[in-house]
């Protein structure tokens, strides 16, 4: 199972925080600008079952723990983190689409020494093929967004998070001054985003 082609979890940012001074001209990024792009953010992320999988399925296969979900230390992440290796952060599982397979959801990032480097989250689902690797299936936060993620959470169907932004490029890398909850449910074939109200918003 691949996920569909083409469909970005997030649209391109009009600016990149990890660009710093090589802009001629920083632009503050507003939240509520950000909140907007999030709520764009999983059209076309759904998750397909494998070729091989049926609902009648119930034991693990490689790749996946005990319960029968996909092992998020075993995927493959799109992340390019040079030869560093990718941290898990967080994990939590769910059966999302029903299909009576739970589903993995993971928070990584690049290792690194210091600093806090971007967080990526993803859906996997078991592998497509005996002995494989988890399939990332859906992309929920592309690390191409410059946002960390804190109080990471899976219960029942539901996904929830604080995503951590930056204001402006000038705001260091260690100390992100934004934050908005949000969360992701699974409904009509993909999972939706909320964002949740802002910290002070009536």
């Amino acid at each position: 199972m691949q996920p569909p082609a083409g469909t970005g979890p997030f649209p391109t940012p009009g600016t990149d925080p990890s660009h710093g001074p090589t802009h001629a001209r920083t632009r503050p990024v507003h939240w509520i600008a950000t909140a907007a792009a999030l709520a764009l953010v999983i059209a076309g992320a759904a998750l397909v079952q494998p070729p091989d999988a049926t609902a009648t399925t119930t034991a693990p296969r490689p790749g996946t723990p005990a319960g029968g979900a996909p092992d998020a230390h075993a995927a493959r992440y799109p992340l390019d983190c040079g030869h560093t290796e990718v941290d898990v952060m967080g994990k939590g599982s769910a059966d999302f689409d029903g299909d009576g397979r739970p589903e993995t959801v993971a928070v990584v990032r690049c290792h690194a020494q210091g600093g806090t480097p971007p967080n990526g989250v993803y859906v996997l689902t078991p592998p497509a093929a005996e002995g494989g690797r988890p399939t990332v299936a859906a992309t929920l936060l592309d690390p191409a967004q410059r946002m960390n993620v804190t109080d990471f959470r899976v219960f029942g169907a539901t996904i929830s998070a604080t995503l951590l932004g930056y204001s402006s490029n000038d705001v260091p890398r260690c100390c992100p001054d934004k934050r908005r909850g949000v969360k992701w449910q699974w409904e009509d074939g993909k999972f939706a985003l909320t964002a949740l109200p802002a910290p002070g918003s009536v």
